[in-house]
């Protein structure tokens, strides 16, 4: 999922990505990058004991990044 909020006025121009991976002891993350469009972001990874829990993390996560402004 790749969210970006631009705001020209304001020279506001972010991005946010956010993915859902295994790994490799039957875990799930959830794998998230941000910062400004055209350049190198963060990276930040959440481990859950289940798919269901990494994608419910997820969707909580776009709520409150769609309440900010990105789409």
């Amino acid at each position: 999922m790749y969210l970006t909020r631009t705001e020209p006025e304001a020279n506001l121009h972010r991005f946010y990505r956010m993915e859902i991976v295994r790994g490799l002891f039957g875990d799930w993350g959830r794998v998230r990058e941000w910062g400004r469009v055209g350049q190198g972001g963060q990276t930040r990874t959440d481990w859950y004991d289940s798919e269901a829990d990494a994608k419910d993390a997820r969707f909580l996560l776009h709520l409150r990044k769609a309440k900010r402004g990105y789409a």
